[in-house]
């Protein structure tokens, strides 16, 4: 078997050397699967590595900062990995950018950047950029993976091409070192100036066969991606399908999530919490229009499966109660994911228990884990063994990385995932990591010396004017088990209580306001009915019993609209964005705490 990776480009020639496929990466055209072999995606990438040379691209560049920077804006598709292992058999560095970006990010990226050459989607994205032209002094050229009227298409790359070139990218690939810069990463995070994360193909190929064993994949696997590529976690997946030769079939949008996952039949793919809720309140939906017997056996299993835990063996009677929920119910939650589903990899956010405890209960184990951009990203995740795994942590610590907590418990790590700085901002860099360990500005604990467990962000912790510090995910991610709440902000920072901004379900909610016979032209006048704000009154009541006083919700106030990416409230992977909803909302904020502002007292003060 050919030697493992030591670059991010070496996966494709281990994988054509050890399990070549027909179907290595797969993407929707007109209607269809187009697929593209293993040997398909290695001559066409050589090609386009050609072709970029031609453009002007620099080869072999050592120093990162004069290295040759693209950049791409595209969803998921074939053609951008293609871009991205094109880019680094030159030495260059792609620079994705999330298609959601505001126009004064995509300025400050491609600019701090100085991307040379920029790939987009669509029409749509290149009309967003082409819009701002005059703003990117550095940007020479600008390619499309659609046919676009008027835009030049990135095949014209491709014609471009000579086999003359061949033997210098091969001397070139020869010559870039596991050490080199691969791609800079700027995240956007929840508040701040996006920050270009630096990372080397050490960096992720030591993460990709780290947590290679940890995952039910193999050659017989088949993956469907849909997260953002954009997203070093996706992209470092990626990597490790195409390793351990897994097809990977890419999503055509959102939108078109459940029909391709009946035609992918995928055997594993990576999802966000939100993502993951969504699902469920979709069957829970179809369960509701459910009447008689069959409506009573799917929440019944649905309460078997709340009642699921791990690594422990609940008796012959319960046993028997979940063999025969999986048989009538769940296996039909597995068909609607495809029927092959082994198991969830599930990142960017803490998923709540009791979805992790049914969808396991039902055959569709979900593998929680943890990490960041700058980590490449995994540093712990739960194995699909059942040993290394526990509700409510991610997991434990991958090999070659580790991980300490600092006396506030902030955790550290250090390992040959950890980024090599900041683009540009050496004063980041130091900043972030002292003493060879990186600050994650996450709190956390081990449980049993094995378990990590996120409890809060450091930066998210907020003191009341009484000096109580207030940790709010935990009471966030707790409130949003209600099927009635949608999004949740816990506020409270140097004021006298907590408080909470409540986005509601809407589509559970008018469910619900029906068959009360409560008639709202709009989600405005709904969240102001008196009923409704009753509703919401027990939903906190129900859920402040698990927290202390300082913590419990005092009051709260109904938004009337789901906080968007578009809006700028989310960040990609749909973590809210607390600077900016504080701001947009401070009004609203404000009102909680004005006397008698006739907002809802939860209890008295």
């Amino acid at each position: 078997m050919k030697d493992q990776p030591q670059r991010l480009f070496d996966a494709v020639s281990y994988q054509l050397a050890n399990y070549p496929k027909a179907d290595m990466l797969a993407g929707k055209e007109n209607g269809e699967w187009k697929k593209y072999s293993t040997k398909e995606v290695a001559d066409i990438t050589l090609r386009f590595s050609s072709g970029l040379l031609k453009l002007g691209i620099r080869a072999g560049i050592k120093h990162n900062e004069e290295k040759d920077k693209i950049a791409i804006v595209s969803p998921n598709r074939p053609e951008w990995i293609i871009t991205d292992l094109a880019c680094q058999q030159l030495g260059a560095v792609l620079t994705p950018i999330y298609p959601t970006i505001s126009e004064t990010e995509l300025a400050y990226v491609l600019n701090d950047a100085e991307a040379r050459i920029l790939f987009v989607s669509d029409k749509e994205l290149l009309d967003k950029v082409t819009a701002m032209r005059d703003k990117f002094p550095a940007l020479r050229e600008i390619f499309t993976f659609n046919q676009v009227e008027g835009a030049r298409h990135w095949k014209e790359i491709l014609d471009l091409g000579s086999e003359a070139d061949f033997e210098q990218i091969e001397t070139v690939k020869k010559n870039i070192s596991p050490e080199e810069l691969v791609t800079i990463i700027y995240t956007s995070g929840t508040t701040g100036t996006p920050k270009g994360v630096m990372l080397s193909h050490h960096n992720v190929v030591s993460n990709v066969m780290a947590c290679q064993p940890y995952l039910p994949v193999n050659t017989n696997a088949r993956a469907l991606s849909f997260l953002p590529l954009n997203h070093i976690f996706e992209r470092m997946v990626t990597y490790l399908y195409i390793t351990s030769g897994v097809p990977v079939y890419y999503a055509e949008s959102m939108d078109s999530i459940g029909n391709n996952l009946k035609e992918v039949k995928p055997t594993i793919f990576t999802t966000v919490p939100r993502l993951l809720e969504k699902v469920y309140e979709r069957i829970m939906a179809t369960g509701l229009e459910l009447k008689g017997i069959k409506r009573a056996l799917f929440f019944w299993a649905v309460n078997v499966g709340k009642r699921y835990e791990i690594n422990k063996d609940q008796g012959a009677w319960y046993n028997l109660q979940l063999k025969l929920a999986n048989k009538l119910i769940f296996s039909k939650w597995r068909s609607a994911l495809g029927g092959n589903i082994q198991c969830i990899v599930n990142g960017a956010a803490a998923c709540q228990v009791r979805l992790l405890k049914i969808f396991t209960a039902g055959g569709i184990p979900i593998l929680e884990g943890y990490g960041l951009t700058e980590t490449s990203p995994v540093i712990s995740v739960n194995r699909y063994n059942v040993e290394d795994r526990m509700f409510g942590t991610v997991g434990p610590v991958i090999s070659d990385v580790q991980v300490k907590l600092a006396e506030d418990g902030e955790i550290l790590c250090k390992g040959p995932n950890v980024t090599i700085g900041y683009y540009k901002r050496p004063d980041l860099t130091a900043d972030a990591i002292r003493d060879g360990w990186f600050h994650t500005g996450d709190i956390g604990v081990l449980i049993d010396n094995k378990f990590l467990k996120i409890t809060d962000r450091k930066k998210e912790l907020f003191k009341t004017s009484g000096g109580k510090f207030v940790a709010p995910q935990p009471i966030e991610n707790k409130f949003k088990e209600s099927p009635y709440i949608e999004q949740i902000m816990v506020v409270g920072e140097d004021r006298k209580f907590t408080a909470a901004l409540i986005v509601p379900s809407f589509g559970n909610l008018r469910g619900w306001a029906q068959k009360k016979g409560i008639a709202a032209s709009s989600n405005e006048e709904l969240v102001k009915n008196p009923e409704v704000v009753d509703l919401y009154k027990q939903a906190v009541d129900k859920y402040n019993q698990f927290f202390n006083h300082i913590e419990q919700v005092k009051k709260f106030v109904l938004i009337p609209r789901e906080w968007t990416v578009d809006a700028g409230e989310l960040t990609p992977t749909l973590k809210a964005k607390r600077k900016v909803i504080l701001e947009k909302f401070k009004k609203e904020i404000d009102g909680i705490y004005a006397p008698a502002a006739g907002k809802v007292d939860i209890e008295s003060l």
